[in-house]
């Protein structure tokens, strides 16, 4: 369930997505209760991210064997991208301060 703000990535268009610039990939699945306590909190924050940054979701249901290339057992996980390198990783239920920062900090080292 992506938005305006918060774009879908799948297997196919994964790689494209998180080769370039910061990215926050939240793995989740729709029958996970706490996929569905963080999927409001990206919505709100989504729209506060720096500029150039891109917020996404992958249904880990769907895209298993990308879930698996980035050691993903429990979900949510959310996972900071820069240029295709994982740069921070989190597991469970994050606040929208915790993932802006996160992402704040991976723009300013670039």
């Amino acid at each position: 369930m992506a938005s305006k703000n918060v774009q879908e990535v799948n297997a196919t268009n994964f790689a494209s997505v998180v080769g370039k610039g910061v990215v926050l990939v939240d793995f989740w699945a729709p029958w996970c209760g706490p996929c569905r306590m963080q999927g409001p909190i990206l919505e709100e924050m989504a729209g506060r991210v720096p500029a150039g940054t891109v917020v996404a979701k992958l249904n880990v249901d769907e895209a298993g064997a990308v879930a698996a290339r980035f050691g993903v057992q429990s979900i949510p996980t959310l996972i900071v991208f820069r240029d295709g390198k994982i740069v921070q990783h989190f597991v469970g239920v994050q606040t929208a301060s915790t993932l802006l920062r996160a992402l704040e900090d991976a723009v300013a080292t670039v």
